[in-house]
């Protein structure tokens, strides 16, 4: 048998933007006839516009181009990018849930994919008959699946429910049968997209700890995407970096991983274009840390003190707290600074122009290094004002280790976490 497990050779996937079908025959045929004609689809939704007048490339985009990658046998390989980068779109194509445009993938071997929550499963039916229906899609005999069957149950921890219809389980439950389905069943190659993170701390762990066994004992090749950088330097021997569509990084997963986090946003970009959450009533106009625009912070950090500036405009009155997440350099969650949750100190403002001005005392167990910072403007359990996800940078100076994990400063909004 060759040693080559998987083969992407020239793989490239074409996507066309908006609407394709309108859902009935006559309704296509008579757009189709009026496309043709030059006039506008009389089946545009209100306030939608005639795509006419902006045809061209714009219609289409590409998820991939040009990818030529080598899989060996008993390989781990963690895919490592931002969102949009391609990963999944890679997978599904292994996968054969769908077709690349150009080029072609050879695999050797039988496939078990986890892509997404409830792949492969139907929600109508029992957990038990889901797990024979899959391993009879894998290729396995009903002997086969009945003598891992207490063994994938064991592991995925839902004995209690494994009589009960799938439709029932949380999200959380359906990625732990459909794991223990895809490990257990023997694949020569396995698949799994970033679904883990739905999972709770201890069975990610219960996981990696699977898929390490089934590396390094049986031999089996694991295609591992993730944005938990830890997980993919603990299980991975070597990594692939996608930046839009197409291979950045090919190699060690350390340096991979650098490579990764190391990639800044452009010069002058403004952290305001970053906002994934803003409140219909609450305009964000300036983020200040240490008298500086958040995009790029690098503090000195003695005292250790940082000092937020947020204004903006209310058209109601609000109470609103800020939150602060640390994580390090491999984007582990280290620090929460909540005082909103913790204590119920929040910031009162009526309507019209406001500025929350927060003092925030650094974690004494932050080591010298660069830090990402969550920022969060809420009120807690009720309203997100303003989210700002993992895009500050924090570049702390002065600060010597700090043995244990123990924080002195007492009420002060902290909950440490590492």
């Amino acid at each position: 048998m060759s040693e080559t497990a998987i083969s992407f050779e020239n793989i490239s996937k074409q996507y066309r933007l908006g609407t394709i079908g309108t859902g009935t025959l006559s309704h296509d045929l008579n757009r189709w006839m009026l496309r043709m004609r030059g006039k506008d689809d009389p089946y545009l939704k209100i306030g939608e516009q005639s795509s006419l007048k902006e045809r061209s490339l714009d219609e289409y985009m590409w998820a991939l181009r040009d990818i030529n990658l080598e899989v060996k046998q008993g390989e781990v390989v963690g895919i490592i990018g931002k969102n949009g980068a391609g990963k999944s779109t890679l997978l599904k194509i292994l996968s054969r849930i769908t077709s690349p445009t150009t080029g072609r993938v050879i695999a050797y071997g039988r496939i078990a994919s986890l892509l997404e929550v409830g792949t492969g499963f139907h929600p109508e039916m029992t957990g038990r008959e889901n797990v024979f229906m899959n391993g009879s899609i894998m290729g396995m005999s009903k002997r086969e699946i009945r003598s891992k069957f207490d063994e994938i149950v064991a592991f995925s921890g839902v004995e209690k429910f494994i009589d009960t219809p799938v439709k029932r389980y949380s999200s959380g439950m359906t990625v732990r049968l459909g794991f223990a389905v895809a490990a257990h069943m023997e694949p020569e190659i396995l698949v799994v997209d970033e679904v883990l993170a739905v999972g709770d701390a201890e069975f990610q762990n219960k996981c990696l700890g699977k898929m390490e066994d089934i590396s390094q004992t049986e031999g089996r090749t694991i295609l591992f995407v993730s944005h938990n950088m830890t997980a993919i330097e603990r299980l991975c021997k070597t990594s692939v970096v996608l930046e839009n569509g197409s291979i950045a990084y090919n190699g060690e997963v350390k340096s991979g991983v650098s490579y990764y986090l190391d990639r800044k946003a452009p010069e002058g970009e403004s952290i305001l274009s970053g906002l994934h959450h803003t409140h219909p009533e609450v305009s964000i106009n300036e983020i200040l840390l240490n008298g500086s625009p958040v995009c790029h912070a690098q503090i000195d950090a003695d005292p250790g003190i940082l000092n937020f500036k947020i204004q903006g405009t209310l058209t109601t009155p609000k109470k609103m707290a800020i939150e602060v997440r640390f994580y390090d350099k491999r984007e582990s969650l280290i620090a929460l600074y909540s005082p909103g949750h913790l204590y119920g100190r929040l910031h009162e403002f009526g309507t019209g122009a406001f500025e929350l001005n927060e003092k925030i005392q650094l974690p004494n167990n932050l080591t010298s290094g660069e830090y990402i910072l969550d920022i969060d403007l809420t009120r807690p359990n009720i309203e997100t004002y303003m989210h700002i996800p993992k895009q500050v940078r924090l570049h702390v100076k002065g600060i010597s280790s700090v043995t244990g994990l123990e924080f002195k400063y007492e009420n002060c909004g902290y909950l440490m976490l590492k």
